[in-house]
Formats: C-alpha cells, structure tokens, sequence
C-alpha cells in the first residue's frame, strides 16, 4: 500500500469533532429506512386523494342545486300555469284563488276542475309551503320558494322567468301571473 493512499484513509481533524458530536450510523439503505419513506409516499397519496374528492365534491354539489334550480322553475312554472287557468276561467268577474288548495280543486263549476295536477314542494328548501305573493284584489297570484340562498344561476332565463336575472336569493324569484289586460303597453 503506498503512503499516498494511507494519507488520505486517516481520519481529518474536523470529521473527528464531528464524529464526537454526531454518531454515524451505517447510511446504507435497509428495509427498516426505506419504510419511512414508503409512509410518506403514502400520505402525499392520501393528500392527493383528499384534495381530489374535494372538488369531486364541489363539482357534485354544484350539480345537484343546478338541478334543483330546474325543479324549481318547472313547479313554479306549474303554479303560475296554474293560477293563470284558475284565473282566465273564472265564471263572471276574473279572481285569483284564495289559496293554493283551489288550483287542486276548483268547486266553482258544476263539475269540479284541476288547474294543478298535484302540489310540488318547494324543491331548494324541502319544504312543501311556498312564499304567496297576494294579489292587490285578494287572493294568490304567485308563489316563490322561501329560501335565502344565493342562486347559481343568474342569466339565461325563459322569456317569462327574465326577471330572476342578477337575483340575489330564491326568494327573489316570483311566480307571477299578470293578467294580459294589467300588463303595461310595450314602446
């Protein structure tokens, strides 16, 4: 063996203090070291994981009000249908019905008449009461859902639901049946 090569196996002055202060360890990669490294390898899945059911989530979410929103425009479109037949068939002097249960059972003709097939619950609350929007002369003329929620949409109405455009809550968005003759004139 030359000196050359036994010079530089000779332990340095510093890497000794810094032996005293730190004990080695064999570095070689063992199945015991690699398992920590198997962890983490597991938990950044887990975190991926989670972050992606997360916005599968939101998406989901976002989904289902989009559907309810639909709901809500068919049974209010119902309702108004409804009252708008209620009120365009009423014998002698034109009326709105007093209550909701009228559009189910109309007793004023001889022989019974349905202008609602069945009565839809509110579909963003659950509930199966509605907000009643009276009529200046009595009776109802629209209903509305009684949520404070914000809705999703906000543009690309129906020509008859245009004014729920930039609606701040569902509350905002009225089923109202005016009849032709109140309508103001169109410029």
């Amino acid at each position: 063996m030359s000196l050359d090569r036994a010079v530089t196996h000779l332990p340095d002055r510093t890497q000794t203090k810094r032996a005293e202060r730190f004990p080695t360890r064999d570095r070689a990669l063992t199945p015991n070291s690699q398992a920590g490294f198997t962890y983490l390898a597991l938990l950044l899945v887990i975190a991926v994981m989670g972050a992606g059911f997360a916005a599968y989530g939101e998406l989901a979410s976002h989904a289902a009000q989009r559907e309810k929103e639909r709901e809500l425009l068919f049974a209010g479109g119902q309702y108004r249908q409804a009252i708008a037949s209620y009120y365009e068939r009423s014998p002698g002097n034109k009326r709105y019905p007093k209550s909701l249960d009228e559009l189910l059972e109309d007793k004023r003709f001889p022989m019974p008449q349905r202008h609602l097939r069945k009565p839809y619950r509110d579909p963003i609350s659950g509930a199966a009461e509605w907000g009643l929007v009276e009529a200046p002369e009595g009776g109802v003329m629209g209903v509305f859902s009684r949520s404070e929620e914000a809705p999703i949409k906000t543009r690309g109405f129906a020509k008859a639901d245009r004014a729920f455009e930039d609606a701040e809550r569902y509350a905002d968005w009225q089923f109202v049946y005016t009849p032709p003759a109140a309508l103001p004139a169109a410029r």
